[in-house]
């Protein structure tokens, strides 16, 4: 970017670059790009150190946006990238330096433009900037009316045909960002992007064969979690042996602004250790999870989407063919390590979510493992940090959990796994405990989380329909999730009272009151007797389906059976209370028989012992309880927010002027 700079503070005034962006068309056979490409730099790894090379260099963009019109500048530098990027399959394979060191740099200079113009401009004026050419100012030919949808279609190939090595990650990198900021002008948009050119190009076209290698590139690449190369291992470098006039050229100029000068860490928020270690990891991800959430065109769904649903493992013998073009195979083995591994990050939980929900083939094989706890711990960590977690990441990993508890194997099988020592959950030391119980627990705390201070009705129905989905399947609860459950009830049961109580003081007030409204107390009524109502079905559920397995159930039952006596009669609940009754006076009575000052060991002994004598036809059948997650209509209004709320978070590659963005408010991430 020119030898004669030494500080970030004169890019402005860089003579390649004021060059680049001036009133003089540069023509692409010009030496002059072998010396505007000739730095040497440490890539940017985080939006602080993007930032800083943005506010340096705003003057450099905003001259480009007035000249090239006149210049065609913009076109010929993509022209000169578009050009190096034919050889660098070869050159990655030759470990020949010098071409990918050009073309990394080009693409590096379009991306930073690029996100400019789009933030400054909509899509309409964009494509002209890609159509002004050098003959005559102002004009556009037909050869190059189409720059975006070739550049599209290189910047896939360079991820999917290129092969990953330390002198390529760099420019594999680059790659995936600038697709990333092709896509990034629904963040200007404060409605959900339906119609746009560059979703046309990714959809439809010359990019549309690559879509099933571009999303299985970008899976591995989340999948293999590469770290990125030591610096200096990716980029340049002299060698004794020569290289030719061009190399001479370029090493002529190799001491530029780059080599000298370092972007370093600037007081950012910390960047995350996953994006740390693997930023091309991360970029992918985020990258597959704004392709899938592209909005369907009105003759053809979203191809991405398509193939996300469809893959299959690479273990699949079945030869029958699949309806999807977009289908292939991948490792799922793999996959499901890397989902376990990577669940602390937001866009992790999200892809295990639309994979679950999406792709039947996946959620087969991940109900099917025997280490189901590798998979089912990292989210339930999710949920009791929920604190310290967003809203969108607690829903995702609740979801996921409903969705598991769909399953009857999986009910069965959570309560097979023994855990010990669960270090993160403080509340009470459990050394030994099943998987099932310990998502019990988990659920349940999150409910009580809820209840005093999001009061999310969506958040609770969803953590009652997982408890109630499994409630049938509950067996050899530990002692504390037995009590844990009968806690919930009676919490609820004290705010019933509470509510109730207030409607009837509001009531009486309003009679000496003047025409003020009145708080919405049967409103809260109904809501909260429809949660006591659920928990009482779940408690039923697990009494008439698995009473002989849960003797800690029936222990904290009897032990607040106080607590049932006011429901007995209320005519809401009178026909589910009838097997808790039922129980707590079965049991009650053999206990009274055996005499007074009963220790806890004697005590289950006899629970024990009426589990088997209670004839299971005195307890009344109800309908199995069974909730099945269901996608809200216009999903897209909840997730294209959300992913790009992602994509703006993330430490790696990007920055974005939080003044400039308009589809979600700062704080919706």
């Amino acid at each position: 970017m020119g030898a004669n700079s030494s500080s970030i503070n004169e890019l402005p005034e860089n003579e390649y670059l004021k060059k680049l962006s001036g009133t003089e068309s540069i023509s692409e056979n010009d030496p002059f790009w072998n010396q505007l490409l000739s730095f040497s730099f440490t890539t940017p790894t985080s939006s602080a150190e993007l930032k800083l090379l943005e506010e340096a260099t705003i003057s450099v963009c905003k001259s480009l946006v007035e000249n090239n019109p006149r210049t065609g500048n913009l076109a010929a530098l993509i022209k000169v990238f578009l050009s190096r990027t034919k050889e660098l399959k070869i050159s990655a394979e030759c470990q020949n330096h010098l071409f990918i060191w050009h073309a990394h740099n080009a693409l590096f200079i379009i991306c930073c433009l690029l996100k400019v113009f789009i933030c400054q401009m909509s899509e309409e004026e964009l494509q002209l900037h890609f159509t002004y050419e050098e003959r005559t100012p102002g004009s556009y030919g037909v050869e190059c009316k189409d720059l975006i949808e070739e550049l599209l279609c290189c910047l896939i190939q360079v991820v999917v045909e290129i092969p990953l090595l330390d002198i390529t990650y760099s420019i594999s990198l680059e790659a995936v960002t600038t697709l990333v900021v092709f896509l990034s002008c629904q963040l200007f948009h404060k409605e959900i992007l339906r119609e746009s050119i560059v979703h046309k190009y990714l959809m439809r076209g010359r990019c549309l064969p690559y879509t099933s290698r571009l999303v299985k590139t970008l899976l591995y690449n989340f999948i293999r979690q590469e770290r990125s190369p030591p610096p200096g291992t990716h980029v340049f470098q002299q060698q004794s042996d020569g290289g030719g006039l061009l190399y001479g050229i370029a090493s002529g100029v190799a001491t530029g602004l780059w080599t000298v000068f370092t972007l370093g860490g600037v007081g950012s928020k910390p960047t995350p250790q996953q994006e740390q270690s693997s930023p091309l990891a991360n970029q992918s991800l985020l990258l597959l999870l704004v392709l899938a959430n592209l909005i369907d065109a009105p003759d053809t769904p979203n191809p991405y989407r398509q193939a996300i649903m469809s893959f299959k493992n690479t273990q699949d013998s079945s030869t029958l063919p699949s309806p999807n073009p977009y289908a292939f195979q991948i490792n799922f083995n793999s996959l499901y390590t890397a989902l376990c591994e990577q669940q602390k990050s937001d866009q992790a939980t999200l892809l295990l979510y639309m994979l679950l929900h999406q792709n039947s083939n996946v959620r087969t094989y991940m109900l099917a493992r025997t280490d189901m706890e590798n998979l089912v711990l990292p989210i339930l960590e999710i949920l009791y940090h929920v604190e310290e977690r967003n809203s969108h990441h607690v829903y995702m990993a609740l979801i996921i959990l409903l969705i598991l508890t769909e399953d009857d194997g999986f009910n069965r099988s959570i309560h097979e796994v023994i855990l010990k020592n669960i270090t993160w959950y403080s509340e009470r030391v459990l050394t030994e405990i099943s998987l099932g119980s310990l998502l019990i627990l988990v659920v349940i705390r999150t409910i009580q989380y809820n209840m005093t201070r999001t009061r999310d009705k969506y958040l609770h129905t969803n953590c009652l329909a997982a408890l109630a989905n499994m409630s049938a399947q509950f067996r050899s609860l530990h002692q504390y999730a037995a009590q844990r459950i009968i806690s919930l009830f009676s919490l609820l049961s004290k705010k019933h009272n509470k509510v109730l109580e207030q409607a009837t003081q509001s009531l009486r007030g309003s009679l000496n009151a003047d025409d003020s409204p009145l708080p919405d107390y049967a409103q809260d009524l109904n809501v909260i007797e429809e949660v006591i109502r659920m928990m009482l079905e779940i408690i039923n559920s697990c009494l008439a389906n698995s009473l002989h397995h849960n003797p800690n159930l029936v222990y904290a039952l009897l032990y607040k059976r106080d607590l049932f006596e006011q429901f007995r009669s209320h005519p809401s609940f009178q026909d589910i209370m009838q097997n808790i009754d039922l129980v707590i006076s079965f049991f009650s009575s053999r206990l009274e028989q055996a005499g007074a000052e009963l220790s806890v060991e004697r005590v289950l002994e006899i629970i024990k012992q009426g589990a088997v004598a209670l004839p299971k036809d005195r307890l009344r059948k109800f309908p199995e309880l069974k909730f099945k997650y269901v996608e809200e209509e216009q999903p897209e209004e909840f997730f294209i927010p959300y992913v790009w709320s992602l994509v703006y978070n993330s430490a790696v590659a990007l920055y974005w002027n939080p003044q400039d963005i308009q589809l979600f408010t700062m704080d919706s991430g």
